[in-house]
C-alpha cells in the first residue's frame, strides 16, 4: 500500500477526486423557490396594519361576555379557585373557632357548677339585687 505525500505526484496540488451526486428530487424545488420573486412589500404592510387594526377595536363586551373572558384565562381562573379555597377555609375556622368559645364557656360553667352548686343561686340574687328587685327570694 502506498501512501500519497506532496513529494509522490509531484509536489503540486492535490488531486480531485469527481464524485456523482444522484438526483435528489427537492433539487428543483429549492430552485423554484430561490428563483421565485420576493413579495411585494407594500400589500404586506397593508395588511398587518389592516389586521393589527382590527385586533385593536375590540368590539364591546357585556358583563357576561366580560366573566367569561376573564375564566378563559388559566391564571385568572387558576387564581380564583385559590380564592375560593382560602375563603372556604377561612370560613371553617372561624365558625369552629366560634363553637369552640361557646363550648369553653358552657364547660366553664358547668365546673364552677360542679364545685359549688349555690355559686349559681348566689350569682342570681347579686344580680336581681344590682338591679333594684324588690322581690323575696325564692326558697
Amino acid at each position: 500500500m502506498r501512501l500519497l505525500t506532496p513529494d509522490s505526484y509531484g509536489g503540486g496540488p492535490a488531486p480531485l477526486l469527481s464524485m456523482q451526486t444522484p438526483n435528489d428530487p427537492l433539487d428543483p424545488l429549492l430552485a423554484r423557490w430561490r428563483d421565485a420573486p420576493p413579495p411585494l412589500p407594500g400589500h404586506l404592510s397593508a395588511e398587518v396594519w389592516r389586521r393589527i387594526s382590527l385586533a385593536e377595536t375590540p368590539a364591546p363586551l357585556g358583563l357576561l361576555a366580560r366573566i367569561e373572558a376573564a375564566f378563559a384565562r388559566p391564571s385568572f381562573a387558576a387564581a380564583f379557585v385559590a380564592a375560593c379555597v382560602l375563603l372556604g377555609l377561612f370560613m371553617a375556622e372561624m365558625r369552629l373557632s366560634r363553637l369552640q368559645a361557646e363550648r369553653n364557656t358552657q364547660l366553664a360553667k358547668s365546673y364552677l357548677h360542679l364545685i359549688d352548686p349555690l355559686l349559681d343561686n348566689a350569682a342570681n340574687r347579686s344580680a336581681t339585687t344590682n338591679r333594684g328587685d324588690t322581690a323575696a327570694p325564692r326558697s
